[in-house]
């Protein structure tokens, strides 16, 4: 059954793409700065990328691995009601029943936690001469979508590799989600091939707005980080993309993109018939 779509209200978002260090204090703490610095330019949701709180490896999960609520989470809560706004907290990872996830948690404007997101398609990836990573040989996989609303619209979550399916998408589109938000963390290899491909694809397809956020590109990282964090609009149209540096971009979403209001091209199906 599709969800009835509700008009968007225009809000800002924020994305923020964190030069993740091996330091886990010194990367919350630039966590909860940059979150006041995109509020104070008038972000009402604010995304973080992939495994902002540690480096991103197989090697480092069950290093940085917290429980939920934890150290990070609590430092989520916090930052989310100091400024008043929703934080998509991109991911950790979270230890939970003698298993690892690659988990997103996101607060509300009281400090609450709205929901929690484990990512549900592991990345295991060879490309011969390229890349091999393998996340199954350390962590587990989620089971269930997950979606939370705000004041402007409703949000539906996945992780990195999470996009690469459309049909997780799709599910989202049907539950009335009008904005995607994907942390995520492709590679030199992935990155320039699929990244910002993939991002205007499940606008397009969902005629939904999808907003990515990447670490910052580290050079000398075991995992190199493509960066370009990303909003794209229901158009398939870039409007707002970072470099590989550390840095916020925003995009104001709703009313104030002109091409958001025209009708939209098509609407996704509502059964498997054509």
């Amino acid at each position: 059954m599709t969800a009835v779509m509700r008009v968007m209200s225009k809000f800002r978002l924020a994305v923020v793409q964190l030069q993740v260090s091996s330091d886990k204090a010194n990367n919350l703490s630039k966590v909860r700065r940059l979150v006041k610095e995109a509020a104070g330019q008038g972000g009402k949701v604010v995304l973080l990328p992939e495994c902002f709180n540690s480096p991103y490896g197989t090697s480092f999960f069950s290093k940085y691995a917290e429980k939920i609520p934890g150290e990070t989470t609590q430092m989520l809560s916090e930052v989310a009601k100091e400024n008043k706004l929703h934080l998509v907290g991109g991911s950790i990872p979270e230890e939970d029943g003698g298993k690892l996830y690659n988990t997103c948690a996101v607060f509300g404007p009281e400090g609450e936690l709205i929901l929690k997101h484990r990512k549900i398609h592991l990345f295991d990836i060879d490309v011969p001469g390229k890349i091999r990573f393998q996340e199954s040989e350390t962590l587990s996989p989620g089971n269930s979508l997950s979606t939370f609303d705000t004041p402007f619209c409703r949000v539906g979550v996945g992780i990195c590799y999470d996009m690469r399916f459309a049909e997780l998408a799709q599910l989202y589109n049907r539950k009335g989600c009008q904005l995607l938000v994907y942390p995520g963390a492709f590679n030199m290899t992935t990155g320039p091939a699929h990244w910002e491909l993939l991002q205007r694809a499940r606008a397009l397809d969902n005629q939904t707005y999808v907003a990515t956020a990447s670490p910052a590109r580290d050079e000398a990282a075991s995992y190199v980080a493509w960066g370009h964090s990303t909003v794209v609009n229901p158009w398939g149209e870039v409007i707002a993309k970072a470099g590989h540096e550390e840095s916020i971009i925003y995009a104001d979403i709703g009313e104030s993109d002109s091409r958001s209001r025209k009708a939209p091209l098509w609407r996704p199906p509502r059964t498997g018939r054509c």
